[in-house]
């Protein structure tokens, strides 16, 4: 299968999306129903703040008090530079699989087999992180209905998680269409919950003042604690080009992906750090929240009657449970994009998309298992996230790493309808020195955000988390999980990937580097 593209500055009065997409050799299979908006919510409920702010807002607590919130702006800026690289590039390559199919043409088939490879793990592990993190919202919601869930259960959050991934594997198998409706109403729901609660929590329940932002609660504010607390903000704001992912899917990609890409970042930071602020003033005692490790939940529930909390944790719930649809579509289709270019095992079957449904059934079925591996040895959401996010911002790097190479050979000749111009390589560096620091900051060895398994271990209670094997049980987290991933990798890819017959990836002079 030979792969062009038209110049992608081209796309004003060219030809339908279907013939756009036959210029990089692939026929239109997936079903091409999806507008600004949807791709937008798409975008929004990947990153989905209530998400990652129930996950790990008491790490960020529990480790420089209320100062943490400061990390949110510079993420935030630091992911905006990030998207505006990828919106860029998404005008010219409007293809399922983002940063794969990006370094395909950027760099070449070897250098984008292992971005993939890398991202689709971190996808799938997204996917775990999310699927787990809905029980810490949906057990109290039940509790204050009168059911008897411990919430600090692992066995019951994971059969809960469990039976999540079986709604949400099913949704995605049988129509992108039912998802997007879900995911769009799913999106409105979060993003008026989290406005109207907050500022329900903001007149009416505020115990701290608005200097509680600059109050540690006694805790050491140092270069290292506060690189530590800001993991959460770290955790939210990523997975935006999703809008990029669902390009086949959509209408106008190589406008509407752009657009819902950054307007997704700008979304996020707005909604989530007005939450974030209600959230910290709504703490009835700072000192005892830090010690005793207090989570969104809890402060709903010390604030608001039964039945306001009850109805908030359920948003807050079916705002996850969204989420969870969403990661889970944009790695089936990065999992289908790959496997359609024959890069995975049992490539024929995995990119089959079935004819009535127009969804990939085998990839779908593939993610969703694998999905479920982690929860073998699960430990708690924050462990799960922490290996995911480490390695999302690593397959990042890596994507905006091959678009700097490119861009100093010549890429790109031809504008998109999104173009940085002139600004790309400095958009690009920045990116780069951006996402290299954050790197450093989750490999760095500390037990609040990649610590070794031993140290999962509270009071005299065993380690929460134990891998089976005794030196690895000395290893940080991120550590091991990127150490088998690599092996692996490099295992398929030297014995079986590099050895399969692949037809040329051409890129017209004007569309590529040089």
């Amino acid at each position: 299968m030979s792969q062009t593209m038209e110049p992608a500055g081209a796309r004003s009065g060219s030809p339908s999306d279907e013939h756009d997409l036959a210029q990089f050799g692939y026929k239109q299979e997936l079903h091409r129903s999806l507008g600004f908006f949807s791709s937008f919510a798409a975008a929004f409920s990947y990153i989905s703040p209530s998400t990652g702010i129930f996950t790990l807002f008491a790490l960020g607590l529990v480790t420089v008090g209320g100062v943490f919130i400061w990390s949110w702006p510079i993420v935030a800026v630091g992911q905006f530079i990030i998207a505006l690289n990828f919106a860029e590039i998404s005008s010219h390559f409007p293809l399922a699989g983002s940063v794969f199919q990006w370094t395909k043409y950027l760099a070449g088939r070897p250098y984008a087999w292992f971005t993939g490879w890398i991202y689709l793990v971190a996808g799938i592990l997204t996917t775990t992180a999310v699927l787990v993190t809905f029980p810490l919202a949906f057990m109290p919601a039940m509790n204050e209905l009168g059911w008897n869930l411990n919430p600090n259960s692992l066995s019951q959050q994971r059969w809960i998680a469990l039976v999540l991934l079986v709604i949400v594997l099913v949704l995605n198998i049988f129509s992108v269409k039912l998802v997007a409706l879900i995911n769009n109403t799913g999106v409105l729901f979060e993003i008026l919950g989290m406005v109207v609660f907050a500022l329900i929590l903001l007149i009416f329940h505020h115990h701290q003042s608005i200097s509680i932002v600059t109050n540690s609660g006694g805790l050491p504010v140092t270069f290292g604690s506060f690189f530590a607390a800001m993991f959460m903000s770290l955790f939210v704001i990523y997975g935006f080009d999703t809008a990029s992912t669902l390009a086949e899917e959509t209408n106008d990609p190589r406008r509407m992906a752009p657009r819902a890409v950054l307007t997704s970042v700008g979304g996020a930071f707005v909604i989530g750090g007005i939450f974030l602020v209600a959230l910290l003033m709504a703490i009835p005692n700072l000192k005892a929240s830090i010690s005793g490790s207090f989570s969104p939940a809890t402060i709903i529930e010390a604030n608001f009657s039964k039945s306001l909390a009850t109805t908030y944790l359920l948003i807050v719930s079916a705002a996850i449970l969204v989420c969870c649809m969403c990661i889970m579509t944009a790695t089936i289709r990065l999992c289908f994009g790959m496997a359609r270019d024959n890069n995975l095992p049992f490539s024929g079957h995995i990119a089959t998309v079935s004819p009535s449904l127009k969804t990939p059934v085998v990839a779908c079925v593939v993610v969703g298992v694998l999905s479920a591996v982690p929860m073998i040895k699960y430990a708690g959401a924050g462990y799960v996230a922490i290996a995911a996010t480490g390695m999302i911002y690593l397959s990042y790097f890596l994507g905006n790493l091959a678009t700097l190479s490119a861009r100093f050979k010549g890429w790109p000749r031809a504008t998109a309808p999104f173009s940085l111009g002139r600004w790309g390589k400095l958009v690009n560096v920045l990116g780069l020195l951006y996402g290299g620091a954050m790197i450093v900051n989750f490999a760095w060895p500390r037990s609040a955000s990649n610590p070794e398994p031993i140290q999962t271990a509270v009071g005299n209670a065993p380690p929460a988390l134990s891998l089976g094997v005794g030196f690895l049980n000395h290893i940080p987290i991120l550590y091991t999980v990127l150490g088998v991933v690599l092996i692996l990798g490099a295992l398929y890819y030297g014995l079986v990937q590099r050895n399969k017959d692949l037809p040329p990836v051409t890129i017209p002079p004007e569309s590529g580097p040089t």
